[in-house]
């Protein structure tokens, strides 16, 4: 069985746009695939300062890297495929995400620091975004940061190519949103069959 690690931020709940994307991708998504739902709004997700902190740099001085404070990490290192559902927020995503990328950079699990420079440690060849906007935002738009963001991630830990599937415009004058969120389930779909 191949590992895919499904990182759910959408924070909406069963009301989330974001989520019927996913829902579309995983119901196309081969059975050859078990795929680990992580929960973000379920997760237990600090920032890393103060005690915390201080912590978590005690343990990996230590090589202490099979701590379960590391295990979010182990399983991102993991996964052979990765998808992050997340809405458009504050012309990115929710905080929680940016918490999550936080505690699971960490050096000797999902990178590492050679003489070249970082290297990503991911197993993963793919990393799918799942996307929904309010807004329109082409390809480049200084306002949409949340691609270019996540796209400097997966080269940082090493995930093979980023793909992105957005709903965009829902919230535009005059929308039609169910053809825009079914148009959009549908490249979600075709993008899980073929992988």
């Amino acid at each position: 069985m191949k590992q895919a690690l499904y990182i759910d931020c959408c924070v909406r709940g069963a009301a989330s746009r974001t989520r019927r994307l996913a829902d579309a991708f995983f119901a196309a998504l081969g059975k050859d695939w078990q795929v680990t739902r992580l929960d973000l709004t379920q997760e237990e997700l600090r920032p890393l300062c103060g005690a915390y902190f201080e912590e978590r740099e005690s343990l990996l001085r230590e090589g202490r890297t099979d701590h379960p404070r590391f295990d979010r990490a182990h399983r991102l290192a993991e996964a052979e495929l990765v998808v992050v559902a997340a809405p458009f927020w504050d012309m990115s995503f929710p905080a929680l995400l940016k918490l999550y990328i936080e505690n699971v950079s960490v050096e000797g699990i999902t990178f590492r620091s050679t003489a070249e420079g970082l290297k990503g440690l991911c197993r993963a060849e793919r990393c799918v975004f799942l996307t929904s906007r309010g807004g329109a935002y082409p390809d480049g738009d200084p306002m949409e940061q949340a691609v270019p963001y996540l796209r400097a991630i997966q080269r940082f830990f090493g995930i093979g190519g980023l793909d992105v599937i957005a709903a965009d415009g829902l919230d535009l004058d005059g929308a039609d949103v169910n053809a825009i969120t079914a148009a959009a389930c549908e490249r979600a779909a075709a993008l899980a069959r073929a992988l």
